[in-house]
Parts: structure tokens; sequence; C-alpha cells
């Protein structure tokens, strides 16, 4: 588990920049540029900006690899705001019909809001995606918020059509994987699932008062 630590303010401004970038070109294509700033982290934005020492890395039509280029010098233990990716969860929760909590919940315990993590058995982004996973859903950059979130949002769509829409057995197999659930039945013999589960329902049930409101079924006229 990664140490955690309080956002800077810049880091804050960064990443902020950085969602937003992102958000915008996932509808609509413009020149994007990354900056290495003088204390070594790089910057996305899709302007020319004029910061004293700073150096252009790359300029690029798109966003497309930009949050991996920019995760390569950015700190393993940068952390966000607890409500940066708010609204980012909640598009995706409400696309495919997840609770938004849960969702939440789950990038609490996975990466502590840090777009950058990355875990010891290769798993990367604000859900730690691992890199074949995030590939199924059409991933390209895994460290891009939005396809890392949506990626895990519909991952988790599937997990709950698999285990007959039951939150505790998701929980574990996002966690150790759903031939593991399936092997053992229910939530597998392996202490860290067993305490990952605890964790996940545990914010799970501090967001609830607070994020209260209708998930959006993903085919209303289904009746799902």
């Amino acid at each position: 588990m990664l140490k955690n630590r309080l956002p800077s303010a810049r880091h804050s401004v960064v990443a902020l920049g950085l969602l937003a970038l992102f958000v915008v070109c996932d509808t609509a294509q413009g020149e994007v540029y990354v900056y290495e700033m003088p204390d070594g982290t790089r910057v996305i934005t899709d302007h020319p900006i004029n910061a004293k020492h700073s150096r252009v890395v790359r300029v690029a039509p798109d966003v497309k690899g930009a949050g991996k280029l920019a995760a390569q010098k950015n700190s393993p233990v940068f952390r966000e705001d607890a409500s940066t990716y708010d609204r980012l969860i909640r598009r995706y929760a409400d696309e495919y019909g997840v609770e938004f909590t849960l969702v939440k919940a789950i990038m609490t315990v996975e990466s502590a809001f840090n777009p950058y993590a990355v875990s010891g058995k290769g798993a990367r982004g604000l859900m730690q995606m691992m890199p074949s996973t995030a590939a199924r859903y059409g991933v390209t950059d895994i460290y891009n918020p939005v396809e890392n979130v949506r990626a895990a949002a519909q991952h988790l769509k599937y997990l709950f059509d698999t285990f007959g829409n039951k939150p505790i057995l998701v929980i574990a197999a996002y966690n150790a994987g759903e031939n593991a659930v399936k092997q053992y039945r229910g939530i597998p013999p392996y202490e860290e699932t067993q305490n990952y589960v605890k964790k996940v329902l545990s914010y799970q049930r501090q967001y609830r008062p607070k994020y209260r409101y209708i998930t959006i079924a993903t085919n209303p006229s289904d009746g799902g």
C-alpha cells in the first residue's frame, strides 16, 4: 500500500487541469502539449504556456498517450482531493448502471485518488486496472482518468452481471479476479481480499449519506 500524503496546491491545480483536458479531448480533438517543470513533474495542457525554466517534452495532435507520458515523471505518492474525480465517476457510474459510491469507494482503496499509481502486481491508474483487463475495454492510455474510470465502470457492470448483482462478490472479484470467486463460490480465503472487501464496504457506507442520488439505468427501455 502506498503511503498517503496531502496533495500540494500545485498538484491539485495540475490534476484538475489534466482531468479537464482529458474530458474535453474525449469529445473534441486538439493539439496537446506536455511540459516538464523545474521540479521534474510533467504538465499536460491544450495550449502553450510561458512557465520559466519549463521545457516542451511533446507536442501531439491529440491526447492519446499523454497520461502515460505524464506518469513517467510524476511522483508515485501523488494524491488528489477526494472530490476531484466525482463528476467523472458519476458520468460512468450512471452510464453503466453502477452505484456511484461503490466506484468512489473502490477508487479510494485502490489508489487514494492517485492517477499515476502502480501496484506491485502491475495494476495502474485511479482504479488500478490491470493492463490485460483495461485492454479488454479498449483502453489505450491506462493513466488517462477518463479511460481508466470508464473501463473500471464497464468491468464492474460485467462483474455484477456475472455474479447475480451481489456487491460483496463483485468487490471480491475486482480484487482477486472472477475465477477465484467462482472457484471458492464466494469471497476467496485470501487475507488481502477479505480486508479489501471490508475496506470498500466501509468507505461506501461513509459516502452514501453524502452522495445519495438515483442511478440512471444503462438501458431504461429494457426495464433493467
